[in-house]
């Protein structure tokens, strides 16, 4: 597994996650936008896959509790369903699912 980032402006960042059949899924990025703590954008794309989105993670608090969202916008509708025909939320709830184990 890789865990690498660089974050600051135009710094770059690098994750290789293991899926449950063992096999490696790479990806990378660039941050376009830092604002802490509430707003990350970067770019993002996949080691195997066509394309770069760009992602928008905002966290916003209220009443003690945080609410993460991403919004992924990428430059064509054809990357876009590739991406949801590779099945990709599945990794994606079990990354999220993990990171509430964690937070709980």
């Amino acid at each position: 597994m890789v865990c690498e980032a660089d974050l600051k402006l135009g710094g770059a960042w690098r994750w290789v996650l293991r899926g449950p059949d063992g096999r490696d899924m790479g990806m990378r990025g660039i941050y376009q936008e830092i604002t802490p703590p509430e707003r990350l954008v970067s770019t993002e794309s996949f080691d195997d896959y066509p394309g770069e989105s760009l992602n928008t993670l905002i966290l916003s608090e209220e009443d003690g509790k945080t609410t993460f969202t991403i919004t992924v916008r990428y430059a064509s509708q054809e990357i876009r369903d590739a991406v949801i025909k590779s099945g990709m939320e599945h990794g994606a709830a079990e990354c999220y699912d993990k990171l509430a184990e964690m937070l709980a």
